[in-house]
């Protein structure tokens, strides 16, 4: 059990249904996972209607239910059929609270949770480009509930921005981070050297370990790190390596261009592309440094902040969300996104800066993201959330 000890009362027989494209990864998908658990620890029952994915054990697990229907699907035909699945699933099991985690199964959730007179709550885990009236309207889906979540004062700036929302139906509850999961001292070094072995990473300490975890997608700029690495490399540097860990979700033909350009560059000895990784809390133990060179600024960014829980320096792209999560030379390093030249001096500034100095940023780090990125702290504000639209509307 992740979440204990609920604080925020919920009316009896509380059901939450929360709507989310699918249960594969990311930390849509995880704070869909935490809420859900929150709300069975504090009595009452939820639900997810999605995709499903692999995930779906773990809320099981907790106790929850998938509902399994198509809610990522963009066609309007789908779309409506959904609406009427979910008009269905929230009469038979009494749902007090509908809670949409993204656009296209919002536009479901909302006509259902209209036509049956229950409370709407979005979440708007991302920021998304609007470069017309049409696509604007089509974001503005998210806000047209009763009360939006925005993940980080910088997702918040830009739905007022964006959409001219009554800053009091806007509330700010950042991501949380599992500190039981994440926690250093529960990592065995078994844990940590048996993702050494299979990453193929010698046991040779001299050598410093980037770590870039997530999935494999352009906007993470993977790129943009093999071609510092390659820059590191030419100048005499031998002392790092570099780790990615994340599954293409199918994106196959960008994981070959990451490997023609490891390949291309004779950083095969240099540069890891592992795959999947289950065991992300053992994965930072293993690294010295966290990277996050995100091309597009991120609405909050965990894999930022998860390291820094395990008491790990990141070096992050400074726009977004990471400028909340990392502090400037006290916690990691902030480079501004895509400058090759300012990537290659904090990468080398993370190595010369030495293990002491490294092992202090770590610790700060970790205490400041666990005072304010805790998952128990994200699921209480999320609860007191839903009672406090629930209390509104009665």
């Amino acid at each position: 059990m992740r979440y204990v000890h609920p604080v925020i009362t919920l009316p009896p027989d509380f059901t939450l249904l929360q709507v989310t494209p699918e249960l594969e990864t990311g930390g849509a998908e995880q704070t869909t996972i935490d809420v859900a658990q929150a709300v069975i620890a504090a009595g009452g029952k939820a639900l997810v209607a999605s995709r499903g994915g692999r995930m779906t054990s773990r809320l099981i697990a907790d106790g929850g239910r998938l509902v399994e229907m198509p809610v990522q699907s963009k066609n309007p035909l789908v779309m409506l059929g959904n609406a009427a699945r979910l008009i269905d699933l929230i009469r038979t099991e009494k749902v007090s609270v509908v809670h949409a985690r993204s656009r296209a199964p919002a536009f479901s959730a909302l006509w259902a949770a209209h036509a049956t007179g229950v409370p709407f709550v979005a979440t708007y885990h991302g920021v998304y480009n609007a470069r017309s009236s049409l696509k604007r309207w089509y974001n503005a889906v998210m806000t047209r509930g009763d009360l939006v979540i925005a993940n980080s004062d910088y997702t918040r700036d830009h739905v007022l921005a964006q959409h001219q929302l009554d800053p009091a139906k806007i509330v700010t509850i950042p991501r949380g981070v599992d500190l039981t999961r994440f926690d250093p001292r529960r990592i065995a070094p078994e844990r940590i050297e048996a993702l050494r072995a299979a990453w193929g990473l010698t046991p040779d300490r001299a050598k410093l370990v980037f770590l870039l975890g997530g999935r494999l997608t352009r906007i993470k700029g993977h790129l943009l790190i093999i071609a510092a690495a390659a820059r590191m490399k030419a100048e005499g540097r031998d002392d790092f390596v570099i780790v990615f860990a994340g599954d293409d979700q199918g994106r196959t033909e960008y994981r070959q261009e990451i490997l023609t350009a490891i390949s291309d560059a004779g950083l095969e000895d240099v540069v890891k592309v592992v795959g999947h990784c289950d065991d992300m809390p053992a994965a930072f133990r293993l690294a010295d440094v966290a990277l996050l060179p995100t091309l597009k600024p991120e609405s909050f960014g965990r894999t930022a902040v998860e390291p820094q829980v395990m008491e790990r320096p990141v070096i992050v792209s400074d726009h977004g969300g990471a400028r909340e999560t990392v502090v400037e030379g006290e916690t990691g390093w902030r480079a501004p996104p895509g400058d090759l030249e300012a990537w290659v001096r904090a990468m080398t500034t993370a190595i010369t800066v030495g293990g002491a100095r490294r092992r202090a940023m770590g610790e700060a780090a970790a205490s400041r993201a666990r005072r304010l990125y805790s998952v128990n702290a994200m699921c209480e504000a999320t609860l007191e959330v839903y009672a406090r639209v629930l209390e509104a509307r009665a």
